[in-house]
């Protein structure tokens, strides 16, 4: 191999490691604010809507990690999970908080196996998933970190709301 050929395998080798290194920081980082932010909210703030309309932190919490479980669980890892998605957000029975945000994490340590696993070959890969137009496997989980700090920002949202009907002595 020349010097430019192991030039330029170390150099991809080095994006490999940081793109990597920037995925799982951001994952860890999310999945820790989505912890921080439902730690002061009961068991029934959590799965209840302060508003009529819109969704519960526990309902987000499932949507996010049946997200995370379809699109990169099941149509990367290949780990056979099977989406649900209307019983995200309206599921009767839910599980308990606790098990809801063990669901969460399990969903985020998988997530951060498969980045971990990934190649500059693999990232390249070609996509395909119901719902998304991501034309490679690094434009998906791109996507889905992207979806995360989108419901981050509601879940923010939907503590104020708690934190202020609690001052108000509403609800």
């Amino acid at each position: 191999m020349g010097d430019l050929a192991r030039e330029a395998e170390e150099i991809m080798s080095e994006l490999d490691k940081t793109v990597a290194s920037v995925l799982t920081d951001r994952y860890t980082a999310n999945a820790a604010r989505v912890r921080e932010l439902a730690v002061p909210l009961t068991e029934t703030q959590f799965w209840q809507r302060p508003f009529l309309f819109g969704n519960s932190f526990g309902h987000l919490v499932l949507h996010l990690t049946g997200n995370l479980n379809y699109y990169i669980g099941a149509q990367i890892a290949m780990t056979g999970y099977v989406r649900d998605r209307p019983r995200e957000f309206n599921d009767p029975n839910p599980p308990t908080k606790d098990e809801a945000l063990k669901r969460f994490d399990d969903a985020v340590d998988m997530v951060l196996e498969t980045i971990r696993s990934h190649s500059s070959e693999d990232w390249l890969t070609e996509y395909s998933g119901a719902g998304t137009d991501a034309k490679n496997r690094l434009a998906m989980v791109m996507q889905c970190a992207a979806h995360m700090q989108h419901h981050i920002g509601q879940m923010i949202y939907l503590g104020y709301e708690w934190q202020r009907q609690a001052k108000n002595g509403s609800r």
